[in-house]
C-alpha cells in the first residue's frame, strides 16, 4: 500500500473511531446530583426521632434502620453535613382533622419564617417544608407542625439560620 492512500484512510479510520471514544468518556462523567424535593409528605411525626427535635436543630433524612425495623431520623450537629434543620414551630387550632387545610396553613406559615430568616439570594439555594399532624398524631393532641429548611442540591453546610 503507498504512503498516500494510507494517509487517505486515517482520517477515515479516526472518524469510525470517534464513537467509540466518546462512548469510552462518558462512562467517567460524573453525573450531577439531581435536585430533591420534599414535600409536606416526605415524613412525620410518626417517624422515629422526629418528636425529639427543637426549633434550630438539625437531622438526617428518614433511613431505614434495621435495629429498630422502621424508619428513624436522628440529630446531627449542623457543621457534621446534615440533610435537614428545623427552624420553627406553628401551631394548629382545635377542630377535627382536615389534612388538606392543614397542609395549606402549614405551607403559608412555614413559608413566612423561611421568607424572614432568608433573604431572596439565599432562598434561590434553600428549600422548605412542613412536617404535619397525621390523623393519628391529633387524635392524640398534637397540633404543631415543624418547619424545616434544606437544600435541594444536597447537605447542609452548617446552620443556616441567621445570626443575630
Amino acid at each position: 500500500m503507498t504512503v498516500a492512500r494510507q494517509a487517505a484512510r486515517r482520517p477515515f479510520r479516526l472518524l469510525t473511531m470517534a464513537p467509540a471514544v466518546l462512548a469510552l468518556g462518558a462512562l467517567f462523567v460524573v453525573p450531577a446530583t439531581p435536585a430533591v424535593h420534599k414535600g409536606d409528605d416526605f415524613m412525620t411525626p410518626e417517624t422515629t426521632g422526629v418528636l425529639n427535635l427543637e426549633a434550630g436543630e438539625c437531622f438526617t433524612d428518614p433511613e431505614y434502620s434495621p435495629a429498630s425495623g422502621e424508619e428513624i431520623v436522628l440529630y446531627t450537629t449542623c457543621d457534621q453535613h446534615a440533610d435537614n434543620q428545623s427552624y420553627g414551630f406553628v401551631h394548629a387550632d382545635e377542630g377535627r382533622y382536615d389534612r388538606a387545610a392543614l397542609a395549606a396553613f402549614g405551607w403559608s406559615s412555614c413559608k413566612r419564617g423561611f421568607v424572614h430568616y432568608w433573604p431572596d439570594a439565599a432562598r434561590g439555594e434553600l428549600d422548605y417544608y412542613p412536617i404535619l399532624p397525621t390523623a393519628e398524631t391529633w387524635a392524640d393532641g398534637d397540633r404543631d407542625i415543624m418547619c424545616v429548611v434544606y437544600d435541594p442540591r444536597g447537605k447542609l453546610t452548617g446552620s443556616m439560620l441567621p445570626r443575630a
